[in-house]
């Protein structure tokens, strides 16, 4: 697995004039959100969590949070 780019300073590039830096932002905070939500998903799971409670607190269809995180708790 590779590993997500550091998001130290992403913010403060997000709001930069270069769109290059702005668009590295985004796509460092893309990865780290990712990442947390998979973090989450997985700690959910193994609480117990149906997917439809995932799915409820993530704002999507459970068939969208299954489709997505189902393979990484099995």
């Amino acid at each position: 697995m590779t590993e997500a780019p550091d998001p130290t300073g992403a913010l403060a590039d997000a709001t930069a004039a270069d769109p290059a830096a702005g668009l590295r932002a985004v796509r460092s905070l893309r990865a780290l959100a990712d990442r947390l939500e998979t973090l989450q998903v997985l700690r959910a799971r193994e609480l117990g969590w149906s997917w439809q409670d995932i799915a409820d607190a993530l704002g999507v269809s459970r068939q969208a949070v299954h489709q997505k995180h189902h393979r990484r708790t099995a």
